[in-house]
């Protein structure tokens, strides 16, 4: 019996692992052989070169930051804010965020990936829009509230403000509060 084969996905995840902890020019080959504990003949058998690791990586970043989130929003339902809340939860997850914050690092030098990276933007910034509108007439401020939001997600993670007594969360709860209901009546 021949031995078997590291699957396909274990190279992935090993690279997307490798990419979130250490960027893009960390996944190599041979660093990802040696931390499955194979050599790196099987690689072959499943990618060409490093190229189409990387695409693959790519594919599936994309298809587990959208597609599967979105399906995942649709499925639960709720009202604009629970999926609004969903979304946020499931795309800056404890596994996805650190891929997303390395993929837009590697966007900066990679028009490639950058055009990637603007097309899982596109679709999440729709989803915002789309949930935004159902309780904000203004075309204006429905975008202004998704980039809004947005930002707030994606943007915290580089702040290291402190706030006045208060924890980053509760900050970033009543922004969140603000970006989907509106500011609090006197």
């Amino acid at each position: 019996m021949g031995a078997l084969r590291t699957p396909r996905e274990k190279w992935i995840e090993e690279g997307l692992r490798t990419l979130a902890a250490s960027g893009v020019d960390a996944v190599r080959v041979e660093v990802l052989a040696k931390a499955l504990g194979v050599t790196k003949g099987g690689f072959y058998g499943y990618f060409a070169d490093r190229n189409a690791l990387l695409e693959a990586m790519l594919d599936t970043w994309e298809r587990e930051s959208t597609d599967e989130v979105l399906d995942r929003v649709e499925r639960e339902g709720g009202d604009a804010r629970t999926k609004i809340q969903l979304a946020g939860r499931l795309t800056l997850s404890e596994r996805l965020l650190p891929i997303d914050l390395a993929v837009r690092d590697w966007a900066r030098r990679d028009e490639a990936v950058a055009e990637r990276l603007r097309r899982v933007d596109n679709r999440r910034m729709d989803l915002l829009r789309e949930q935004i509108a159902t309780f904000c007439a203004d075309p204006d401020e429905v975008e202004a509230r998704a980039l809004l939001a947005f930002c707030l997600a994606i943007g915290h993670h580089f702040l290291a403000a402190e706030h006045d007594g208060r924890s980053p969360a509760q900050v970033r709860a009543r922004a969140a509060d603000i970006i989907v209901k509106g500011p609090r009546q006197p």
